[in-house]
């Protein structure tokens, strides 16, 4: 991801936000076959208060990635929309697209079958916590070999990375009238409205102006 200093996302507790927020990723990895990818959920290793996360692959994804002898980027897809020119007023503008991207970048550590089981439990627990009446990892009905079965076709990993790319482009490059503009039509009902995005912006550009005041 091309970075731009004007757009760089520098604070690791908005990335964790981020990161938490979107959990479900896009694994890279350049291999001898070329450059594959897959997705999967993945969070933040909530035992650590850095940008460490974990999750699990299918196999065989596991040796198609070479998990855990190679560098693996995981990208995770923050607020993302079409930003139309018309909404610049009368001036020379072109459409472009507001984002916000975490790419992750690191060789994975690989999980032993009880350090993957946590972590497994710890997916569905977030997920299914949601639900009124959640349905539990342990609580498979009239199947106690269920887990084991289901663990022993994943690969658990741990990220920690040496590697951050992370991007937030929310027109921090307009003036604020424009921005202001741009932020309303998101929240309207027009055919590009989009309040994640129109939230991302408000939230990114009150602590610019905060931080100018």
């Amino acid at each position: 991801m091309r970075q731009n200093p004007s757009f760089a996302m520098a604070d690791i507790a908005e990335m964790r936000r981020i990161i938490a927020r979107n959990p479900w990723a896009t694994l890279v990895s350049a291999t001898d076959d070329g450059v594959v990818a897959s997705h999967y959920a993945v969070l933040l290793d909530d035992e650590r208060d850095n940008l460490t996360v974990v999750g699990h692959v299918g196999k065989p994804d596991d040796f198609i990635h070479g998990l855990g002898e190679r560098e693996l980027t995981i990208i995770f897809q923050g607020p993302h929309g079409y930003i139309t020119p018309r909404w610049y007023g009368e001036v020379a503008a072109v459409p472009t697209w507001n984002y916000v991207a975490v790419h992750l970048t690191g060789v994975p550590e690989l999980l032993t079958t009880e350090e993957n089981l946590v972590v497994l439990d710890k997916l569905v627990t977030h997920f299914e916590s949601a639900e009124p009446d959640p349905r539990l990892m342990w609580e498979a009905p009239n199947d106690a070999g269920f887990v084991t079965r289901m663990e022993r076709g994943t690969m658990g990993f741990r990220l920690t990375p040496t590697k951050i790319v992370a991007k937030r482009k929310l027109s921090q490059n307009k003036p604020d009238e424009a921005v202001d503009t741009i932020i309303a039509e998101l929240s309207g009902s027009g055919a590009y409205a989009n309040r994640p995005l129109a939230a991302e912006m408000k939230r990114a550009h009150d602590a610019i102006r905060e931080a100018r005041a």
